[in-house]
């Protein structure tokens, strides 16, 4: 609301804020109120003027615009809530949004502390088994459908480049980068061919469900096309992962297809599905539970970051931990900054690309270390295979939640 105040006066372009001015000293029933605005200015005029409202109307020179008393404490509300975004405004209660996003300042502190905590103290994790990663996964996934609406799923599959872009950088840029630093980590580091294989099955798997959930704290609305790409990723890696482990490490995987299209349900379909239903059908429910969600998030978040770390604790401190812990995060930082750039190129005349940007970084440079460490553990007799994807689960989880509060934090920036 941008108000002008003229006076003929000697005095000019004088500055000068306030909200309102009581006439007369005091305010009876119906008073009227002359609500002048922020960042008035005085100027070589003979009246002044205040922009045209809905309330009563004067003629008087003095005075073209005035507000009923009763009105004066809206007027200004609205002013304050005129430069806010569109999404950060709701008219009654509270912003379910602006809460669950509230949790991007807290969640790299966690998975911190529990990386810590799971070092320091193993056993304060290791009750938390491979049983119960596909819940815990499954609640985040929950969280996330009760706060989106289904035309945002059918609007993430009208952009199919958007789609294959995703999914090439899950496939195609993080194996390459996989292979550069398992190849790395023979050539000048000399390090066993075991850990360089555990560096290359770390690539060779799928998106992780957090890249989901990271996206829904930085670009709500692009979490809908995240969930799309990760199931994609995750339902083609009964075929894609077995044929790039052939490639890279020399050795075909024998996947569990049935187990894994049984995960990818109990994981993502099954709790999505319910949050929408929810959403839709019974959503005094959605409102009751919807203030539970952050912390709980936060809850399970640090608990898949720190079991793997607790159950693996001999392999991660074994004498090459230190070398292992700079690949695995070179490899993933590149992984982020190649989803970003690459993407940024691919879609630069695009409306939302930076939105586009991140969710493609966070599909590029997060995936399912779990499933690789599951993997590694299974089928190779060295358990030095296991170390990189054990690493992995901590890195990704560190540089992908710091990365949500970095670019949360720079999107509730409002230009002054």
């Amino acid at each position: 609301m941008s108000l002008q105040l003229s006076l003929h006066s000697g005095i000019k372009n004088t500055s000068f804020s306030t909200k309102s001015l009581v006439l007369n000293n005091h305010k009876p029933e119906g008073a009227a109120i002359l609500v002048l605005p922020r960042n008035s200015f005085y100027s070589d005029s003979h009246s002044f003027g205040l922009q045209r409202s809905h309330s009563c109307c004067f003629t008087s020179p003095v005075a073209r615009k005035c507000l009923p008393a009763s009105n004066s404490w809206e007027s200004d509300q609205a002013e304050e809530n005129s430069i806010m975004p569109p999404q950060e405004i709701k008219e009654n209660g509270f912003d379910v949004v602006k809460i669950l996003k509230g949790a991007n300042s807290v969640i790299p502190h966690v998975v911190l502390a529990s990386t810590v905590l799971a070092l320091v103290y193993p056993p304060s994790f290791t009750w938390f088994t491979t049983r119960y990663y596909a819940p815990a996964l499954g609640f985040l996934m929950f969280a996330v459908g009760v706060n989106t609406d289904e035309k945002d799923f059918i609007k993430a599959f009208k952009k199919p480049a958007a789609i294959l872009a995703g999914y090439a950088g899950q496939f195609v840029v993080k194996p390459i980068l996989g292979y550069l630093f398992g190849t790395i980590a023979v050539t000048a580091f000399n390090l066993p061919t075991s850990l360089s294989a555990g560096i290359m099955l770390v690539s060779c798997v799928s998106g992780a469900q957090l890249s989901s959930y990271a996206t829904f704290l930085t670009d709500p609305q692009m979490a809908p096309l995240s969930i799309v790409m990760t199931s994609l990723s995750t339902a083609t890696a009964v075929f894609v992962t077995p044929t790039l482990s052939l490639l890279l490490i020399g050795k075909k995987l024998p996947v569990d297809v049935v187990g894994m299209m049984s995960s990818i349900v109990q994981i993502v379909v099954a709790p999505i599905t319910l949050g929408l239903l929810l959403n839709r059908f019974f959503p005094w429910i959605c409102n009751v539970i919807r203030p539970l969600l952050p912390p709980l998030s936060v809850f399970v978040t640090a608990l898949c970051v720190g079991s793997p770390l607790a159950i693996n604790i001999d392999s991660v401190m074994s004498p090459f931990g230190v070398t292992i812990l700079l690949l695995i995060t070179g490899f993933h930082l590149s992984s982020f900054v190649a989803g970003y750039f690459f993407s940024g190129l691919a879609f630069s005349k695009a409306p939302d690309v930076k939105p586009l940007q991140r969710t493609i970084s966070y599909e590029t440079g997060m995936q399912s270390s779990l499933l690789a460490l599951a993997l590694a553990n299974r089928f190779f007799q060295d358990p030095l295979v296991a170390v990189p994807p054990a690493f992995s689960v901590v890195i990704m989880s560190l540089m992908g939640f710091s990365m949500v509060m970095i670019w949360a934090n720079k999107r509730k920036e409002v230009p002054v």
